[in-house]
């Protein structure tokens, strides 16, 4: 129960971290935002069992720490591009180590693969690791050579937004790719992915 609410509690300062940032700039105690980061790290640093990912992560504090002192606004607007670059990293290197994290996840609906779904399943997930991508090089720019306004709204806004059509195109499309496939639903795909999300993490993180 503890794990569920520390994931939504999660999820709301993702959303609203954009925001914050912004809001934080306007006022002027934007440093805020790097020292809580640090004081998370720091905190699941301590908790870890694992030597190397203990002092990742408490390397991680130190840095967004560091960044709460010194370069505040530019720490503060970079943690988006860490999450991008995170992501495509994460989508990337099952490309590398195989099965790609797409049909990881189509797997736990189809275990038996129809001819051309694993090839689909490959360049799907070369997609979404380029839209990752796409989207670090993006929050780089924004965050060095744009005005605050702009760096918020792409990241609070535009990038789910572009995650959204994403998600319903390439939806829409595997109708017309597969026409005689019975595609799940929508909710029956979100449904796999929040029961094997974690466990897939684990995996690709493992492999």
């Amino acid at each position: 129960m503890a794990g569920f609410f520390r994931g939504i509690a999660g999820t709301v300062f993702f959303l609203g971290y954009p925001y914050l940032v912004y809001r934080g700039m306007e006022s002027g105690v934007v440093w805020f935002a790097p020292l809580l980061i640090s004081g998370i790290y720091l905190y699941q640093g301590i908790k870890a069992q694992d030597k190397h990912s203990r002092y990742t992560k408490i390397a991680i504090a130190v840095v967004f720490l560091l960044g709460a002192v010194f370069f505040q606004s530019i720490t503060a607007k970079l943690l988006p591009f860490a999450i991008q670059l995170m992501l495509m990293h994460f989508f990337g290197r099952t490309l590398i180590k195989g099965p790609p994290l797409v049909e990881r996840f189509v797997r736990m609906e189809f275990p038996e693969f129809p001819p051309g779904i694993a090839e689909y399943c490959r360049q799907l997930t070369w997609l979404w690791t380029g839209f990752f991508a796409f989207n670090a090089i993006m929050c780089v720019i924004l965050a060095f050579w744009a005005p605050n306004s702009w760096w918020a709204i792409y990241n609070g806004v535009l990038i789910f937004v572009l995650t959204g059509l994403l998600m319903v195109g390439e939806y829409i499309w595997r109708h017309f790719k597969f026409p005689n496939l019975e595609i799940p639903s929508p909710r029956s795909s979100a449904k796999n992915m929040i029961i094997n999300g974690r466990k897939i993490w684990f995996d690709v993180q493992n492999n």
